[in-house]
């Protein structure tokens, strides 16, 4: 799979959670979060430590530094969710800014970065890319619970080229 094959999947998985997650309540709302909270920094970790800087270039550039701020500030609503109960009125309103937050990032990714990047890069290095992404992202889930990495990412966003 490469790696904008990968990236879509994950998007498609985080979109699934939210819709299992505004039907769920009690334990399961809790587990849904948990495994969103999860999917999600891994999707950021390996989007800003491996397919960010592979595909840095002038021409992404603009979307490439609007797109650290947006996973920035979804991780700032999401170490608040963490922090809060999945009862808490407040909690849902910040369940429905984080989902409109991820659409939006989503949206501008597939629609805009993807193709500059199809179209900039051989398929055999997004191969490369997908295949060290797919590592990285297993390396991450087994260090177990991603979702506490968030309070570490909250103070800036950073491109790192």
């Amino acid at each position: 799979m490469d790696a904008i094959e990968l990236l879509k999947k994950q998007h498609r998985m985080v979109e699934d959670l939210f819709e299992q997650l505004e039907e769920a309540e009690g334990e399961e709302k809790a587990d849904l979060f948990a495994r969103l909270a999860d999917s999600f920094l891994v999707h950021c970790r390996i989007e800003e430590e491996i397919f960010y800087p592979a595909v840095y270039e002038e021409r992404t550039e603009e979307e490439l530094r609007e797109a650290v701020e947006e996973h920035l500030q979804a991780k700032r609503i999401l170490a608040d969710m963490l922090d809060m109960d999945e009862s808490d009125a407040q909690w849902a309103a910040k369940c429905a800014v984080l989902r409109e937050d991820i659409q939006h990032h989503v949206k501008e990714e597939e629609n805009e970065l993807f193709p500059q990047v199809q179209k900039d890069f051989p398929r055999k290095r997004l191969g490369e890319l997908g295949r060290e992404m797919s590592v990285r992202a297993g390396e991450i889930e087994q260090e177990g619970e991603p979702r506490n990495l968030v309070f570490d990412e909250t103070e800036a966003a950073v491109l790192p080229v």
